[in-house]
């Protein structure tokens, strides 16, 4: 075969793509279990952040198995249903009406009371957010919060990761006096809301902030009846 010949460069070019291909592919499937494992980590962690309990990857695993004592799935009744807590696609259940939907929750001992840790998902500004809110037993005051995203833009949006921000929902509440769910209200300098309920915004990132307070009223509202029942 002539080796400066059109039909020897394609066979060439074609044989180095699916020779490639067959190395990425082999590799993909070698990483996937070590790639699953540390998603695995980050989410203990994330679990474990939003009660103030720091835990690098190491200690992630050990410190989630003696601490978080208790998960399971509840439905929008708040009947606990069959299910596995820690591997519910929370994407999927959010696309679902709330009366479909499979609830996590997790259970933390912290110095002999328990606090309710529930995971959260929404929309920001230009992906997905997510996050977790630990609850006292109470089933109203907020004992913690950790939140994430994927794209949201460096000093803006993307400050609902830190813990500046993380911090404020320490202590606020999600129910009003009257009983009424209120949740949390994440409000801009010109806007007036109950200090119990209110967190500031991020300056610049108000759609990013619109969309936390959004999410967290969403997927709390399907607890309601969870809420009422352990209170």
């Amino acid at each position: 075969m002539d080796r400066n010949g059109n039909v020897y460069t394609f066979i060439y070019a074609s044989a180095m793509v699916i020779f490639v291909a067959a190395i990425l592919s082999i590799a993909a499937i070698n990483l996937k279990p070590f790639q699953q494992k540390n998603i695995e980590i980050e989410k203990k962690q994330n679990i474990l952040a939003s009660v103030n309990i720091v835990a690098d990857a190491q200690s992630a695993t050990q410190i989630y198995s003696e601490r978080i004592v208790n998960s399971y799935v509840v439905n929008a009744s708040g009947e606990k249903i069959d299910g596995d807590a820690f591997s519910v696609d929370l994407k999927k259940e959010r696309s679902k009406p709330v009366d479909q939907r499979i609830l996590p929750v997790f259970e933390c001992q912290i110095d002999g009371s328990v606090k309710y840790i529930l995971p959260l998902y929404g929309a920001g500004l230009w992906g997905p957010i997510w996050g977790y809110v630990s609850l006292e037993s109470d089933m109203n005051t907020i004992y913690g919060a950790t939140f994430d995203h994927q794209g949201e833009t460096p000093g803006l949006g993307a400050e609902i990761s830190t813990t500046v921000f993380q911090d404020q929902f320490k202590g606020k509440t999600i129910f009003g006096k009257d009983g009424s769910f209120q949740s949390v209200i994440v409000a801009k300098s010109n806007e007036t809301a109950p200090a119990e309920h209110k967190v500031d915004a991020i300056s610049g990132g108000t759609i990013t902030s619109k969309g936390l307070q959004q999410m967290i009223f969403d997927d709390l509202t399907a607890y309601k009846a969870f809420f009422n029942q352990k209170k």
